[in-house]
């Protein structure tokens, strides 16, 4: 009753899963990654308790194919289950149980493990495996990934219809100030639409939680900071760097001395069009 793919970066960095299914809130029951360890998607009749499991035989050195075959061995309704897995070597393992609502089935290959059950047909499967194959150049493992899904989507995805989808993309210290190594964590529990919803989610995550690169940083002069502060006042806040706070921008703009020394080219296009209150 669901679509997935679980995959490796190819530098071997980042880890994720996005999944998509006629289902509530699926990104609650499918999807688990650690950065360091690999990533699993567990569905059909899904097994949650393959999620901790499975990461756990990961993080002490199983393969990914050993692992799933852990998992199964000891799980009477193994031929309900759909799984995949990708461990920290790039190496992945794919199930479906011949129980499993028709069409049910997947591929796998180094970096990649890509299921899905009650499809449209394997048409589902193919497209997003040849989107994935075409998208090597691209660099961001979130981006891949829901590229991949949106194509499975469009290809007839879930027969039943659509509901909910789910993004989860791990890389060490990639989390919100450093603090953990969750890069992208997006859910669509309830939508029309939920793969491209996502999308749109994923542009804002990058913006919101996403460090600026060297090429969007603008370096901060003592002229353009009178004019960021002035700017700010305008707008109703004591200055820049509250402005900053109040937006969320802080992943965007770098701070020294409580002094801003440099702001990422989209938000000061940001503050540049925004109108002040009473203006029209």
């Amino acid at each position: 009753m669901t679509f997935s793919i679980v995959a490796r970066s190819p530098d071997g960095q980042t880890w994720g899963v996005a999944v998509a299914s006629k289902f509530l809130a699926v990104g609650s029951v499918v999807p688990a990654a650690v950065a360091g360890i690999g990533a699993v998607a567990t569905q059909a009749d899904a097994n949650v308790t393959y999620k901790s499991l499975a990461l756990d035989h990961l993080d002490q050195g199983a393969t990914a194919a050993i692992t799933l075959a852990r998992l199964l061995e000891d799980d009477e309704g193994r031929e309900h289950r759909q799984v995949g897995l990708v461990d920290l070597d790039g190496g992945s393992a794919s199930h479906a149980g011949h129980l499993c609502f028709d069409w049910a089935g997947g591929v796998n290959e180094e970096n990649v493990a890509i299921q899905g059950n009650v499809l449209a047909g394997p048409e589902v499967i193919d497209a997003m495996k040849l989107s994935w194959d075409s998208s090597l150049d691209e660099p961001d493992l979130a981006r891949r990934l829901l590229a991949a899904l949106v194509a499975g989507d469009e290809d007839g995805g879930d027969r039943r219809g659509r509901q909910s989808a789910a993004l989860l993309v791990v890389r060490d210290g990639a989390g919100y100030g450093a603090g953990d190594d969750i890069a992208v964590d997006l859910r669509v529990d309830d939508h029309q639409r939920p793969c491209q919803e996502l999308e749109r989610l994923l542009d804002l995550n990058h913006l919101y939680l996403t460090a600026s690169t060297e090429e969007e940083k603008v370096q901060v002069t003592d002229q353009l900071r009178i004019e960021l502060d002035d700017r700010a006042r305008r707008l109703g806040h004591r200055d820049f760097l509250a402005w900053v706070g109040t937006g969320n921008y802080e992943m965007r703009v770098g701070a020294v001395d409580d002094q801003p020394g440099w702001v990422d080219v989209r938000i000061l296009a940001t503050l540049r069009s925004a109108t002040p209150p009473g203006n029209s």
